[in-house]
């Protein structure tokens, strides 16, 4: 799903969230559930059904703050990293680059 201009929400069982990624492995799963929680975030996850055992096991990742948008929160620079001396940029939240800096594309 990655950064997005919609703000989707709904419903993980009975719990209202914000979605934040859907269909996605259990390493972007679990970066994103650190990365949330670690900013105050409360974090509902909701395992994807599988039509078989073979395939791989896929993750909705929602957050209970329905003021959550993940495109607002990183362009504004509004998440701090896991170190907590840093904020989180696209590359960062994309898990693309560990590099932080404010630029949001390379002019080379």
């Amino acid at each position: 799903m990655g950064l997005a201009g919609k703000h989707a929400f709904g419903s993980i069982g009975e719990q209202r969230v914000t979605f934040v990624e859907k269909k996605i492995e259990e390493s972007r799963k679990e970066f994103l559930q650190k990365l949330l929680e670690f900013n105050g975030f409360e974090v509902v996850i909701q395992e994807e059904k599988r039509k078989t055992e073979e395939e791989p096991q896929l993750y909705t990742v929602g957050v209970t703050d329905m003021t959550f948008h993940p495109t607002i929160w990183v362009f504004s620079r509004r998440l701090k990293t896991l170190d907590g001396q840093h904020t989180v940029n696209q590359d960062y939240w994309n898990q693309l680059s560990e590099d932080t800096n404010p630029a949001y594309w390379k002019n080379d």
